[in-house]
Parts: C-alpha cells; structure tokens; sequence
C-alpha cells in the first residue's frame, strides 16, 4: 500500500516541514529551547515507540 510510507518517515524536504525546523532551529539559535529532542517531537510529532512493530 502507498500510504505506509507516510508512516515509516516524514519527508523532512516538503516546504512545511522545512519552515517547522527553521522554526525550531530559530528557537535552539536564540536559547528559546530548552529541551531540544521534545521540542522536534512536538514539531514533527515523532514518538520514538512508534515504529518499534
């Protein structure tokens, strides 16, 4: 099925993706961020778990 990719991976490449981590990346540069790892996850919406199957 074509829509499993979708959940192995994001493609970090897409204009929206690319605007959310120069937002983060802003965020890091500026000391805003305080937890890097939990602030991708919350951008990106990774959970580590996720793709232990």
């Amino acid at each position: 099925m074509s829509g499993k990719k979708s959940q192995e991976s994001s493609d970090l490449t897409t204009p929206e993706n690319l605007q959310k981590g120069q937002q983060v990346y802003d965020r890091i540069a500026s000391g805003e961020c305080k937890d890097v790892t939990a602030e991708l996850k919350a951008t990106y919406g990774h959970d580590g778990d996720r793709n232990s199957n």
